[in-house]
Parts: C-alpha cells; structure tokens; sequence
C-alpha cells in the first residue's frame, strides 16, 4: 500500500482520476469466501477456494451444520461481494512509462457497465472487431508457427481493423506471445484509431503480487513489480493497454473468468460499431482457440449456442487439433432426425461411436461420456466455426481469414431475402478495408444494387472512409436517391456528436453513473446528448462563416427564399419545423456541393477534397472551402485542429490556383466568364467574390485573374495606351476622337471586316458565354438576359437573340468608350483629388478668415461644397450600391481600413468646421482642420496602391508599421525610466506641470536625435537662464536651479541611454525593418495583386466624374433611379448570370478542364518517388510471397521424393524376397526400369 500512497505524477493529475473514477467503489464489487469448506487434500488447512484457514473471517470459520455436509465449494453460494478495492491506473516499474488502466471486479458484475467504463472513462476506442483468443494458457510452449500467425496474421490484421484482442493478459503461454507483438506494431500503426487494443481478463487470485494493486481510494498509478521479465509466470503482462482482474472468491484457481468473460463478449457482440453507435453493423466477435485444454470445450459450446462464431486454429495442439479432427473428418457422417415433427436432431449411434474413439485418443484420462456429448452439441453448430491451418497456409492473408470466418457465421442468422454479400461489405467497411472489398466483392462477379450499398454508404461518411464512399459512388449507388435533405440533417446529426465526444471526452457521463448506476445501458451509449439538427440551423451556420459574400443555404428548401428579415425567416422556420417536415424527403438539390460543404466543416481533408472533385464549378468550390476553413480556424482554440484547418484551406486554394490556370490555358475568354459567372449553387456569388472573402491572395495573383481585372480597368480602351496620353486627352477630351488613343474593336466591326473567317469557331467560344469588359457591355444585359446567350452573342449568326438597342452614333459612343472607362474615373478622381489638397492648403495657410461675419471666404465655401460632394460619394457607396441589406453594408462599409480613414477626416472636417465658426472655439477649430489636412493627404496612399511599382512598397509600409509599434514600446520604457530619473536629479523641486513633461518624454526623445542641451544637463558648463531656488518664486512660474551634488549621476545615465537608444533599440529596430523586408518582398507582388481588386471596384461603380463635379452624376442617377425608375446597371459589377444552355456549355467545358486537371495531377503523383516506392515495395512483398510459397513447393517435394524413394524400396525388397521364395512361379520375369531398358536396348 506504501506504494501507491507514493503516487507518480502531480497532485492535481492524481486529484483529477480520483474525482472521474470515485464512483466505482460504489458500483463495482469484488467477492471474499465467507464459507470455509474444507480440502481434503490439505489435512484441513486450506479451504476449495484455495484460501488458508487462517485468511477466513471468523463468520466463514463457523460450525454450521449446513457447511459441514458441503462437499464442493461454489463462488455464488460461499462467497460475498464487497466494495472493490483494486483499481486505477497502473504502472509496471522499469518495464513502461505508459500507464494500464485496472480493474477488480466480481464475475456477476453487468458487462454493459464495465465496457461504458472502459469506452467512456478509460478513453479506450471503440472496436470494430474484438478477437477474443482462449486456450494457449499455462507454462505449455507456444509452437513457432503459431507465434507467426499470430504476430504477423492476427494482431497486424488487428492493427488494419482497430481490435480488441482479449487474453488472460498474464505473462505466459499465447498471452505473452499477443503482448510482445501488439507492442512490436504499436509504432507502426497509422494513426491512434487503428492500433490494438489489449485487454487482459484474468482471473484475481492467479496473478502473481495482486497484493500492490490493493487500495480501496484507488491508485493513480498503482506500481507493480515484475521480478523477472524473461521467464513465464501468472504476472501481469506490460503490453496490455487494460486489465480486468476478475474475482469469484478463489485463489490460484483457473477459470474464474469464464463466465465473465462470454458474458462481456456477448454484450460487445450486441452494441453498434461508429461514434454513438453510428455503424450499420453490430461489433463482430469472433472467438479463436490456440491449444487448450479438455475443459475448454464446454466455453465453446457456450458460445455457440449463442452464436458465436470461431476460429480453430489446426496443428497447435489439445482443444483446437481435436475439434479440427473431427469436425472435418466426420462431416459426412450422417444425422438422423429422431422425429418427423421434431425440431431437434439426434446424431447416430455411429457417429457417437466415431466421437468416444476420438475423445479417448486425444484425452484418454478425461471422463468420455461428457465430453462426447459436449462435442456433439458443438458439431451441431459447425457451420459457426472456421479452421485455420496455419502452418500451411500462412499468416499474410490472415484478415482475410478473419473476415470470411465472420462473414460466414453471419450467413447464418441473415433473412434469407438479404443479399449474401451485405454482410462481407458491411464487415470490410468497418474494418475499413477497401482492398479487401476491391479484390473480393467489387471485381465484377456481383451485381450491386442501391438498397445493398445504402447502409454502407451512410456508414462510410460518418466514420470518415472517403475510399468505400468512392468506391460506392463507382458501383451502382446513385447520390441523387441516396442524399435527402433528411439525411443530410442526419449527417450533421453525426458530426455534432462526433464533436461532443472529442471536446467532453470522459467528463460527459460520470454524473449519470454517480446518480443512477441503472442508465448505464446499450441505449445510452447509442442515442447521444445531442438533440436533431435542423437545415435551418445548418444556414445560419454557414451565414455566420461565409458572411455576406452569398445568400444563405438551403432557404429554397424551407421556402425562405423570398424572406429577407432574419427574425420572419426565423418564425417561419420554427413554424416549418413544429410540422411535418415535408422537405426532408425531398432530394436534395446539389448533393455533393452539400457533401462538400459537410465535409469541410469537419475539417476531413481527404474526404473533402474526394468531394470537391465530384462537385460542379471546381473553381469556386474551391475558394468556398478555402472561405470556410479560415473562418473556421479562427474560431478553433486548439493550435493543431487551427494548423491543419489553415493547411487545407490553403490546398483547396491552391486547387482552385491550379484548376483555374488549367481553363485559363485551355481558353482565356471562357476562363473570364468563369471569374464573374453568378454561381446558383454557392448563393448567387462570383470566383472573384469569394476569392476576396477567403483571402485567397495566390489565386489573384495568377495571370488570369489579373489579366481580366487588366482588361476591365481599360475598358475598351487597349492596355498599351501610354498614361500621358489619357492626361491629355482627359484636360482636352476632344482627343479621343482622335488616333491619339487605341480602341478595341467592337464585335460589329470585327464581323464587318471579317465576315466569313473563322466564324464557327467564334459561334462555338461565344455560346460559352463572354465576359463584361466595358460599359457598353454592361448595358446589353438586361436585353440578352432574356436568351439563352450572353452580350456578344447578339451578332452571331444562327443563335437566337432579343433585339438590341440601335447603335449609337460614333461621337456618342466614343465619347462613352473614354469616360466610363475605370481608368478614366481614376485618373480623374486622382488629379482631383490634388486640387483639393491645394485648395485645402491655400484655405489652411492664406486664406483662413476671422468667424462670421468677417470670414469665412469664398475659396474656403468652395472647399466646403468639395467636401459636400465628397460625402455624397460615400453615402452613395456606402447605402446605394450593391443588393445587400443596410446592416450588411454598414459592416463591410467599417471592415475597410481606407473607408475608416474616410470616415475620421470627414468627422474632423465638420468638428473643424463647426469649432472656427464660433469666436470661442475659432483656434481649436483651425487645429482641427490642420490635422484633418493630413488625414486627407494620407488618402493618398491608398490611392495610388494601384500603381505596379508603389503598390507592393506601400504594402511593404504597412507592414513596417507594426515593427515600429514595438520600437516605440521598448523606447517608451527607456524613455519614461530615463526622463524620470533625469528630471528628479537635476530638479530637486519643480511643479510645473508642462515643464515636467517636455523634460520628461519630450527632451530625452530629443537626445536620440542628438539634441542634447548639455549647459543645461552638466553643471560644469554655465548657464545663462536665470534661476531661483526659492519655493514661492517656483510656484509662481520661476526656473529651478540645478542640483549639483548629484550631477554625476545624470552625466552616467545619460551615456547610458545614448547608448541603448542610439546603439541598442535603433538597430534593433533596423534590424526588425530588414527582416519584414527581405519577409515581405517576396510575396508583396501577390499582396498588392489581391488589393488591386478592391480599387478596380470601387473605381468601376464610380460616377465617370470626379468631386466637386460628381455632384452633377448624383443628379442624374437620382433623376434616373427615383424619377424614370430605371434600374442600375453598374449595381452588377463583375457579374454575369447566364442560364439554359450556355450555363449548362460551360460547366461542361469546366468539368471536363476538371477531368484533364486531375488526370496530369495523378500522373505527376505515380512519377513521384514515394509512389514508386510503394509500388516497388508491392512487387517486392509480391515475389516474396511467391518465393515463400515455392520453398514450401519445394519441401513438399523433397517430402514426396523422400516418400517415393521410401515406397521404391520397399518394393524393391518385396520383388526380391518374391524372387528367392518358392512358394510359387512368377509367369513373367518382373518389369524394367526405364534406365535399364534404354542400356539394353543400346547393347543391342
């Protein structure tokens, strides 16, 4: 007991078990003899139960005449239970740093509460498969062969399948054999789901030192010494993840266990595998028999007859070579029916006969009658074993054997209209075995139907095995049929409750168990604390993560569509939902967009990506996966779940990159529409707006990308056109009229000057649809939305079309081409925007007039009408562009930096204006403005972000920013420390308050700059301001006279700060600068790229004039939205819905670009050197097998030469004793080998 007092670990960890596990006491009991009946073997001093005379209590030593007649001493009859006091955690000393769980429990205890335990406080994983192996016990030698198969076929077909494999778990015979093996493929184990689980069941009074495990608070970690580790002994082997001690009141006694442990087996055998019991099968149990001894016969056909199948494993000997005997050598032997009417069956008197021979050859000193008829209620249960010779047949397709062991004992309490293959598949499933299922039963024997995949299939995406949901979706399961909006609500079901067990782990039952021990049941582990989840619910998830940049999910469904206010939509739902629900059996509508969706919020990479390819519109799945994923790990608290979230949304970006430079090779105008087609799919957004909400900075640096936004900042204008150009022509833009600016060609006049060439090859790319480069572009969409073609498709010949406005004349039509291009309204708003800087400037320092009535002047109302209009540019921005609801445009109205700034050099502009109209408040008003000026120029900046060259620097200076923010904190230390000191040692007195703190922060800031006021600061030096050190003089305004005792100090400190200021913090700060700049160069090219979409937005929905004379467009749209009631055009910027066959044509060509994507991208991966070498690794396993199995030919032949030259012999000496007999005369001389016929042939 000293032992675990000692306790390894923290105290809190040790605290933390002992709460979790403090129930168990009050649930679990173990059982003490309370009746001694005496062994006559002993002379009396020892009981049955194998206990001494002294070990009982004096109530078990009582004389009592019902003990006294008592001649066989029975667990349930002589024993008591009482609280256990053996469990925990426990640690083998010098042998594992690994801690076992333990347990000591009574052989009646209920086996759904021990495995709740084990499952749900003990953290063991559920199992897909338990391999319960009996027999092989004691000190008997394990034959070599079994310890191959058993090593390399059942705990590596363990290790494939996520097992349990239950032993005695002591230190000897197969036992020891399973621990050495499950501890040799731990480290190779994929990952933690699928290694071995090994659970000992022992029984309590065999283990050797049990005594260090007792402790009735429970040990955490309970040592345990093992004297010597390289001998077999009853001790508890290391290997064993967890031990259950079972106690029927004996000591050094066999087969306490037995009954327990069948009755464990046959509940495992009754619960669902999956999370929450989510599998489409029970958990297979099979049994397997190493050896044994003759009272193992009875615990197989216990199983039995509860349909439990086993596995014989022939050639190691006792139990298992009889059984195999004579289940396969008398299996012709006939059964005859003791009646016509009778449901049983008797066996024949010569098969009992057959039997007793048997039982006397292989147990000739066990009682025969018994055992006979044991074995002949086993062999009415054959079709429920399987043997194994594994000495012949090897170990490496031992999952194999397991598999087709289970699946043929299942054939036989399937319904017999079940297909006869469910079960294998449902089996391979589990096991997550698609080899098995490829080489099996999907090899194109089997005829597969959607009713024998469906249960798979939902299995295979809940517990995360996208290679079956693959294989599925290849082989007859159709996903349209398959996936409803009732079981996609299922599915989400599943994910909650997937999440609930990893985040609550073992805290989420121990209350339950504590308050009522009855609940714990198969029931409770099956149902799961999580309520169904809505599609509704679904929605506002996904609107929470994708934000605005779509409309919401799944509204057409609940008929929400037409709904914009949450809180309708809200009440209509719950409305929907108290009903009948009649959506759920509908299809649903974009399944594997839905599947997709599901997956990436599970973060299930490999799944996802599975998904992704079986998607429509690649390129935009993509990004939205990429959009989910981030937002997603910024809500993720733990560090590994946030880095792999951010790892695949970085592959999906990186697919949607490669996929889109794909098309844009293929062909560069349909990759454009891609870029600005309205998905119905993803809620009516564009590639290009999900790629700005995903932050997906790769993808718009690609060619493409910015060749298209190149294309729309020109207009129709080419993009070689040289910028002086367009300053000259914007100050005289009669110009344009002119060949001083090139124009691209429109479509009429390409088909006039070119009418016959190569116009099928124009009808075919214009039927893809085409992209809204310019103004006059935009213009057609309404007219062509009403046809199955886009803008540019009006003029082609044989495609139907809607009649298109008539032409404009060429003055009216150049003169739109110019000032309606983006980079027209640029340009303008730049020059502009100078202007206004030099007439604020102007106003700031010449003009700035007294308050009314004198002031203010006329260039400073000019100035107030520019800042009118520029407020009515932004209140148009920020309210009348767009279709989004006035809360969402406020909030990405306030997202933006620049529209912050905008909005803080407007708010200073009207507190300035206001302040200097009040004689009061005049000089804080003209300070307003001043500082308001350099909140405008700043504006700058953004302005010519767009620049190639000063784009990517002003990127670079943004991200400079954040290292001076850390400069001025460790300065701002030194300076506070060093100002302080400073003054306190010069000034022994001075209240000023403004000369405390210029003298404070404001001088020292100085000396780093090398303004140093050294009469001031040395008292050796003179200083000709005049002093006092009278205290009312001070008070009153005086200098204070230096202190000059202490002046030593100040010159020391003052060296010191130089020194870490100037020296220290400024190269430090260098140093900092250098770095984000060498960090930063590399990518800011795709940084200034990404930012580039922002300002060609915002440039294209601009009126073409720019502030003050903006303010005449504000008029015209008011007159032409409000007054003439026709609709904005520029309200769909970069988009472009297409519908019917053109939609349709162009998915097509998407997918099929899709297709020829993943086909170079799996060539690239089996070029790699990683799949060659699993390649080479198969042929090399492949040859060796090949290798093996003809060393085993090659035995069997020296076996048969050694037989046939054995047999030659033997007839050899009958011919010749024939020969020298007289007993009678041959007819004909004895025939001739071939070798001495051929010789004597030859002489002749």
């Amino acid at each position: 007991m000293s032992d675990t007092a000692e306790g390894g670990g923290g105290r809190h960890k040790i605290s933390k078990s002992e709460k979790d596990q403090s129930w168990i006491p009050k649930l679990i009991k173990k059982r003490v003899c309370t009746t001694f009946v005496e062994d006559s073997l002993s002379e009396g001093k020892l009981c049955q139960c194998g206990w001494a005379r002294d070990a009982h209590g004096s109530v078990a030593l009582g004389d009592y005449f019902s003990t006294a007649i008592v001649n066989h001493w029975d667990s349930a009859q002589h024993s008591t239970e009482y609280p256990t006091d053996a469990f925990g955690e426990l640690q083998f000393a010098g042998a594992s740093k690994r801690h076992s769980y333990f347990l000591r429990l009574s052989w009646n205890t209920q086996p759904s509460m021990v495995y709740t335990l084990m499952t749900t406080h003990w953290g063991l994983p559920a199992p897909n498969l338990v391999v319960s192996v009996v027999g092989g016990e004691g000190r008997t030698k394990v034959k070599t062969w079994v310890r191959e198969v058993l090593r390399q076929g059942l705990v590596k077909a363990s290790q494939s399948t996520g097992a349990w494999i239950l032993t005695a778990g002591l230190h000897e015979g197969v036992g020891r054999c399973i621990g050495e093996a499950v501890r040799d493929h731990a480290t190779a184990a994929s990952s933690v789901s699928n290694k071995v689980v090994a659970l000992g069941i022992a029984p309590w009074g065999l283990v050797h030192n049990r005594e260090q495990l007792v402790n009735p608070q429970g040990s955490f970690p309970a040592k345990y010494y093992v004297q010597n580790l390289s001998q077999e002994s009853c001790s508890l082997d290391n290997n064993y993840q967890a031990f259950l001690l079972v106690d029927d009141g004996s000591v050094d006694r066999r087969g306490g266990e037995t009954g327990f442990r069948a009755k464990l087996e046959d509940y495992i055998s009754h619960q669902r595998t999956g999370i929450w019991g989510s599998g489409s099968i029970d958990i297979p149990v099979l049994c397997m028999l190493v050896s044994g001894e003759a009272n193992m016969l009875e615990r197989v056909d216990l199983s039995l007859k509860n349909s439990m199948p086993w596995l014989l494993l022939a050639g190691s000997g006792g139990m298992a070579d009889f059984l195999s005997d004579v289940l396969e050598n008398l299996s012709s032997a006939p059964v005859q029916s003791s009646g016509e009417g009778d449901a049983e069956a008797g066996p024949s008197v010569d098969l009992k006969d057959r039997v007793a021979e048997r039982v006397r050859k292989y147990f000739p000193s066990e009682a025969e009658d018994k055992l006979v008829e044991q074995v002949l209620s086993v062999y009415q249960n054959r079709d429920l074993i399987t043997i194994y010779h594994g000495e012949q047949e090897g170990a490496d397709d031992f999952d194999t054997v397991l598999l087709k062991a289970l699946v043929g004992a299942s054939k036989q309490r399937v319904s017999s209209d079940a297909s006869p293959y469910t079960e294998e598949l449902k089996l391979a499933v589990t096991w997550n075995r698609v080899d098995i299922a490829k080489s099996e039963l999907f090899n194109g024997d089997i005829p597969w139907s959607y009713n024998d995949l469906e249960d798979s299939m939902t299995d295979a995406l809940v517990n995360d095995k996208p290679q079956f949901v693959r294989l599925f979706t290849e082989n007859g399961l159709n996903i349209l049929d398959y996936l409803t909006y009732g079981r996609l609500e299922s599915l989400y079901h599943s994910l909650l409750q997937r999440r609930l067990v990893e985040r609550l782990g073992v805290s989420a039952l121990p209350a339950n168990l504590q308050d009522s021990p009855t609940k714990v049941t198969a029931g409770n582990t099956q149902s799961g604390p999580v309520k169904d989840i809505t599609l509704f619910e679904v929605s506002c998830v996904l609107e929470m993560l994708m934000g605005d940049v779509c409309q919401p999910f799944y509204f057409s469904a609940l008929g929400l569509e037409h709904i914009s206010s949450k809180r309708r939509a809200l009440k209509r739902a719950s409305k929907l939902l108290c009903g009948d629900c009649v959506y759920r059996e509908q299809r649903c509508l974009f399944p594997w967009a839905s599947l997709f969706i599901w997956a990436v919020l599970q973060n299930r990479s490999e799944m996802a990506v599975f998904f992704w390819e079986m998607t429509g519109e690649s390129v935009l799945s993509a990004l939205s996966g990429c959009k989910i994923l981030r937002e997603l790990s910024k809500l993720e608290g733990e560090t590994e779940a946030k880095l792999s979230m951010k790892e695949l949304a970085q592959r999906f970006e990186n697919l949607a990159h490669d996929m889109f430079s794909s098309c844009y090779r293929s062909n560069e105008s349909r990759s454009f529409t891609l870029l600005i087609r309205k998905s119905p799919v993803w809620g009516g957004t564009t590639c290009l707006q999900m790629g700005m909400a995903a932050d997906a900075r790769l993808f718009f640096s690609h060619d493409g990308v910015q060749s298209l936004l190149s294309q729309i900042w020109w207009g129709d204008m080419k993009r070689s056109t040289e910028v002086w150009k367009l300053v000259l022509t914007f100050f005289c833009p009669f110009l344009c009229y002119t060949n001083l600016i090139s124009f691209r060609k429109s479509d009429d006049q390409q088909e006039e000057e070119k009418p016959y060439e190569d116009a099928q090859g124009r009808d075919n790319d214009s039927l893809y649809g085409t992209t809204v480069f310019s103004f006059s572009d935009i213009k057609h969409i309404e007219t062509d939305a009403q046809g199955p073609h886009t803008p540019r498709t009006a003029s082609i010949k044989g495609v139907p079309h809607s009649p298109r406005p008539p032409k404009r004349p060429f003055i009216v039509s150049r003169w739109r081409q110019f000032w309606f291009a983006p980079v027209t309204s640029f340009l303008g708003n730049v020059l502009m925007y100078f202007l206004f800087l030099l007439l604020f400037a102007y106003v700031l320092l010449v003009d700035f007039k007294p308050p009314p009535p004198s002031g203010p002047a006329i260039t400073e109302y000019v100035l107030y009408f520019w800042v009118f209009t520029i407020v009515c540019e932004e209140i148009r921005e920020t309210f009348f562009v767009g279709t989004m609801t006035l809360h969402q445009r406020l909030r990405l109205y306030i997202q933006d930096v620049w529209n912050k700034c905008d909005l803080t050099a407007i708010i200073l502009f009207i507190i300035g204006l206001i302040c200097r109209m009040f004689e009061w408040s005049y000089g804080f008003g003209r300070s307003v403005l001043c500082v308001d000026y350099m909140v405008f120029t700043l504006r700058l900046i953004h302005i010519f972000a767009i620049h190639k060259q000063l784009g990517p620097k002003i990127i670079i200076v943004g991200k400079m920013m954040k290292d001076v923010f850390f400069f001025l904190f460790f300065l701002g230390v030194w300076l506070m420390a060093y100002g302080v000191a400073n003054q306190a040692l010069i000034y022994s007195y001075d209240p000023k308050p403004d000369r405390i703190l210029r003298r404070v922060f404001y001088r020292p800031y100085l000396h780093i700059f090398g303004q140093i006021p050294v009469e001031e600061m040395d008292v050796g030096k003179e200083w000709d301001m005049p002093c006092t050190d009278n205290v009312t003089l001070i008070d009153n305004g005086e200098e204070p006279c230096r202190v000059e005792y202490s002046n030593w100090l100040v010159v020391i400190l003052l060296v010191i700060y130089l020194l870490v200021t100037n020296i220290l913090l400024i190269n430090l700060l260098i140093a900092m600068f250098s770095y984000t700049f060498s960090k930063v160069q590399e990518n800011s090219d795709i940084y200034w790229k990404f930012q580039r979409y922002n300002l060609i937005v915002q440039y294209h929905s601009r009126p073409s004039l720019a502030p003050p004379f903006i303010i005449l467009s504000h008029i015209n749209l008011f007159i032409k939205r409000n007054i003439r009631k026709v609709p904005s055009v520029k309200i769909h910027h970069f988009m472009l819905e297409l519908k019917g066959k053109v939609a349709n044509r162009l998915m097509t060509w998407e997918t099929i670009q899709k297709e020829n994507f993943l086909i170079a991208q799996n060539k690239i991966q089996k070029s790699s050197d990683s799949e060659r070498l699993k390649r080479l690794s198969v042929k090399v396993d492949s040859v060796l097998k090949h290798l093996t199995e003809t060393r085993d030919f090659d035995h069997r032949l020296r076996a048969l030469e050694n037989e046939m030259e054995y047999n030659s012999n033997a007839l050899s000496w009958i011919v010749d004793t024939l020969a020298q007999s007289s007993t009678f005369k041959p007819t004909r001389p004895p025939p001739m080998t071939r070798d001495s016929f051929l010789s004597s042939s030859t002489s002749a």
